[in-house]
């Protein structure tokens, strides 16, 4: 593995109920990334999580939840990925995303 690069990662947490304009927001956040450019967007679902509202949602048979946790991440540059934060204001707008700086590792080409 070699260093590529420095850059950021965005982590986007959502839930399975949220929308924007009738799709999908976790959709919405990847179409974006993916229609700007960026290097790519994974959404993960969680088994279990919280959020502000201190409500517990998890994947245990018993709970029947069909709104668990979601995230997506994307890694780019800080520009690339704050001009997508940027496009995304108003759809994310109360969601938490957390930022951090990542150092980018590539493998040989295969």
């Amino acid at each position: 593995m070699r260093v590529s690069g420095v850059g950021v990662r965005a982590t986007v947490f959502l839930s399975e109920s949220d929308t924007w304009h009738g799709k999908s927001l976790c959709h919405h956040v990847v179409g974006e990334a993916q229609r700007l450019g960026l290097a790519g967007a994974t959404v993960s679902r969680a088994v279990e999580g919280y959020g502000a509202s201190t409500v517990l949602h998890t994947d245990r048979l018993l709970s029947a939840s069909d709104d668990l946790p979601l995230v997506v991440t994307v890694i780019d540059s800080e520009h690339r990925i704050r001009h997508l934060l940027r496009e995304l204001q108003r759809p994310l707008d109360g969601r938490m995303v957390v930022l951090d700086t990542v150092t980018v590792l590539r493998g040989p080409a295969g």
